[in-house]
């Protein structure tokens, strides 16, 4: 008995000093070689400063406290405009009290003999860069597990000052690396100038598919860094136009992401089978299917749908979390759009929130603007219009200054659009909406890089879908081929799901 103990409690000390060992008997990730070539190169070229000031914002990246000291003499010189080179260094160094503790005028002579030129100077910088990169992650992980043995700390908290750390450690590692000069921008004008030729000579878009070709001729697609309102009144379909975009865009293999706040993944995923099939959206959500060839009709629409690039997230309603899902996407999945649906069931409970709801949507608007452009990616954003659209008299067509909590959405957005149905509210549509064989007007409010227009498009409420005028009939005439020939044929006793499916003996390979 005595003997098990004494093993038990080896095991346990044996298992403590793994624990020692990996966080405290290791040297955290460093490069001081590469730190001491970065200061000589600094102190013998000028323009080796500027190179390392473009990837290094801050002395903390440097491991050595004599090396920090030393990077803020020289960060000090160069904000002042003055000479960088040995003595100017040292006398810095000497004006700020801290000479003798960089290694003294002898260590600086040492620093400049290390290297001859500034010539990889960028590249040594990113190597010092990811070295505090990993003691940042070090340091703060260490942290958040110590904190995750507490009780006493709430588990989504903890979740959320994760995401706020990594995000300051992206903050610092953003590089001024992006900036742009004149002839590379009239370089990448020319390029895109070529590409976007060449694509209208095939007829492609610059951009990814809005769902409608009308649209498409219109705007070229959605393009990359825009901030895109899709704004009505609720019950207008803004959640089916963009479930339609998606569609067009996924069906061509391009990824998208999608982040509801309000309805759920299966109520999102029921309306683009609809949407993408000859099914009416009843049979979907309450009465089923009363013949077996529709049963595989589904089968065979799920089996193709299974393949489509598609991400939702009906979870994230937080502006932080809505950020760390898009990059999470964007990294890992490649998406080439991202809808969030929508703006006023969001929230942005970080650091500076004040009680004001119009500045924290300003603040919501503003990041997301910074995400498209981060991203690259165009954002699709969802928002609702506030109810003096219907205490108006007349036509009920929607304005900008209709925008909800509108503050700086209109400010941010590159286009801000409409969905106006007259029929919503009863009204005779207008002679131009009857000409075009539609009944639903899609009004391009705002539209940063172009024309302001009206577009006509057809809504089907069977399928809760936005069509062309054009598709429509040729969809209306392909539902009716169908029914028709579902009525000349015998009738077919209604299955059950068991029945078309077949058994399923585990919950998760139900559909959806």
């Amino acid at each position: 008995m005595q003997q098990g103990k004494q093993n038990f409690e080896g095991a346990n000390a044996k298992e403590a000093s793994k624990v020692i060992a990996l966080q405290q008997g290791k040297l955290p990730p460093q490069a001081i070689d590469v730190e001491e070539a970065i200061l000589g190169a600094m102190l013998i070229d000028a323009k080796g400063v500027q190179d390392a000031l473009i990837v290094i914002k801050n002395a903390d990246v440097f491991y050595k406290d004599g090396h920090q000291l030393i990077f803020q003499a020289i960060q000090t010189l160069h904000f002042k405009n003055e000479p960088i080179d040995l003595l100017t260094v040292s006398a810095q160094l000497k004006g700020n009290g801290t000479l003798e503790m960089a290694g003294g005028d002898y260590y600086l002579i040492q620093l400049t003999q290390k290297i001859s030129s500034s010539a990889h100077i960028e590249y040594h910088a990113r190597i010092v860069q990811q070295m505090w990169v990993r003691r940042q992650i070090i340091k703060d992980y260490t942290a958040f597990v110590e904190k995750a043995y507490s009780d006493e700390v709430d588990v989504f908290d903890l979740l959320g000052t994760a995401s706020q750390q990594l995000d300051k450690v992206n903050e610092s590692i953003d590089t001024g690396a992006k900036e742009k000069y004149m002839p590379d921008v009239l370089t990448a004008i020319k390029q895109r100038v070529e590409m976007l030729s060449h694509q209208q000579s095939n007829n492609q878009l610059s951009g990814v598919f809005t769902g409608s070709k009308k649209i498409d001729g219109q705007t070229g697609g959605w393009q990359d860094s825009d901030l895109i309102i899709i704004a009505a009144r609720p019950g207008m379909g803004k959640t089916s136009y963009v479930l339609k975009c998606m569609l067009e865009n996924i069906k061509n293999n391009i990824p998208v992401g999608f982040i509801s706040c309000e309805m759920s993944t299966q109520q999102l995923v029921t309306r683009m089978v609809a949407c993408n099939s000859h099914f009416h959206l009843n049979q979907l959500f309450k009465h089923g299917f009363s013949k077996q060839k529709y049963f595989e009709q589904y089968i065979n629409l799920e089996n193709e749908m299974k393949s489509y690039p598609a991400y939702f997230d009906d979870t994230s309603t937080d502006l932080l979390d809505v950020i760390a899902k898009a990059r999470l996407w964007r990294r890992k999945n490649k998406i080439q759009l991202l809808i969030i649906d929508y703006l006023q069931l969001m929230s942005f409970t970080g650091l500076g929130k004040t009680g004001n709801r119009e500045q924290e949507i300003s603040t919501i608007t503003r990041s997301l603007k910074k995400l498209a452009k981060e991203l690259n990616i165009p954002i699709l954003l969802l928002s609702q219009l506030s109810r003096a659209v219907e205490t108006r008299g007349g036509s009920k067509r929607p304005m900008l200054s209709d925008l909800r909590e509108s503050g700086a959405i209109e400010q941010d957005a590159d286009m801000v659009n409409f969905l106006y149905r007259p029929g919503y509210y009863n009204i005779e549509p207008d002679e131009d909406l009857v000409l075009m064989n539609a009944n639903t007007e899609f009004i391009i409010a705002k539209y940063r890089n172009g024309s302001i227009d009206k577009i006509g498009l057809y809504f089907d409420e069977n399928k809760t879908k936005f069509m062309d005028p054009d598709e429509y009939a040729e969809t209306r005439e392909a539902d009716a081929k169908m029914l028709n020939e579902g009525n000349t044929k015998e009738d077919i006793k209604p299955a059950t799901a068991n029945e078309a499916f077949g058994p399923t003996p585990d919950d998760n390979d139900t559909p959806f």
